[in-house]
């Protein structure tokens, strides 16, 4: 199978990730269900966003066999109660019977929220934020779930960590990622 297109602005700065894959944009209901999902502690929308998750990964039909959640730091997860990528990953790793990993990646280092900040900001606040504990996932194909990309930074910081511990390819995918201007 031929690898998928990259995005123009991957193609003009590769990222250390095979590729990201979002279910649409984030705008409209679906931008509104990331946000009460994430944000007003409405962990139902779960079975609803891993849904459409399963319908996208199943369309991009990427080479994975192990699910990944971006973790959070223990101070945000403490404070919100869950990880809302942990939640997607359960649903998607269900429909799909594949195995899901959550106890290897972690995040060591607290960062600021990314919103509102720029992609060269954003690369810089997840730099070594994130660590693999484990050589467990030696040679799997990784799919990393989290809920929205901006500019990749996240996933990238965590690609690079799995790698670090000799993962084998690593995709993400994404709820819902930002329109980017090409120009």
């Amino acid at each position: 199978m031929p690898a998928p297109r990259r995005c123009l602005a991957c193609e003009r700065m590769p990222l250390k990730i095979d590729g990201i894959r979002a279910v649409g944009y984030l705008s409209g209901p679906l931008r509104t269900a990331i946000h009460r999902f994430k944000y007003s502690n409405v962990r139902g929308l779960a079975e609803l966003l891993g849904r459409l998750a399963v319908e996208s990964l199943l369309r991009y039909d990427l080479p994975v066999d192990t699910i990944v959640p971006v973790p959070l730091h223990q101070r945000r997860l403490a404070e919100r109660g869950y990880n809302q990528a942990s939640l997607l990953a359960a649903e998607i790793g269900s429909a799909l019977g594949l195995r899901v990993v959550d106890d290897v990646l972690i995040r060591v280092k607290s960062t600021i929220p990314q919103v509102g900040l720029n992609a060269r900001q954003r690369r810089e606040n997840v730099r070594d934020a994130f660590s693999c504990t484990s050589t467990s996932l030696r040679a799997h194909s990784i799919l990393l779930v989290d809920d929205v990309c901006t500019t990749g930074a996240t996933l990238e910081a965590c690609s690079a960590a799995l790698r670090d511990a000799a993962s084998g390819p690593v995709w993400g995918l994404v709820l819902a990622r930002e329109k980017w201007q090409e120009s």
